[in-house]
């Protein structure tokens, strides 16, 4: 495994860019429109969400985003590692740091949605294997057959 360095994102970088809009294309050929939440560049720059990246080997390993849905509750979004960083705990760095970044910002739970079908079963893993639990939908999610809700309390 590479040594991971996670960091900021301004979402400025030609790599982060291409990351994202393959993550929102795949999430689109995951499931229909009206299921789909992942969110896009301009999505991601809004003021209430940071995004940071995480780097191995010197190459872009993953992308993640902290959404403060309240002053006390956090949203996880956008989630995504590259295909050839897979297995390697990217995906497991990029959630302890949101984790820590939450509690730092004086955050006392944190909230996902993912999906159900085969495509989303190493992220649900990964979010049950972190200590989330399902839960009803949440904010303006609504109860969807390709969705599952998780939460964590911090």
């Amino acid at each position: 495994m590479s040594v991971i360095e996670i960091r900021p994102d301004d979402l400025t970088g030609t790599a982060t860019r291409a990351l994202i809009a393959a993550h929102v294309a795949a999430m689109h050929d995951a499931a229909p429109p009206e299921s789909t939440h992942a969110l896009g560049l301009d999505e991601l720059g809004h003021p209430s969400i940071t995004v940071w990246s995480a780097w191995a080997r010197g190459e872009l390993a993953g992308v993640a985003a902290l959404k403060e849905l309240e002053s006390h509750r956090g949203e996880i979004k956008s989630m995504r590692v590259q295909d050839g960083f897979r297995g390697e705990g990217v995906g497991r760095a990029l959630l302890r740091h949101l984790i820590a970044q939450a509690q730092t910002r004086g955050m006392t739970s944190l909230w996902l949605e993912t999906g159900t079908t085969r495509e989303f079963v190493a992220a649900r893993h990964l979010y049950e294997r972190a200590g989330f639990i399902e839960c009803g939908p949440f904010g303006d999610y609504v109860a969807d057959p390709l969705s599952i809700f998780m939460r964590r309390l911090i």
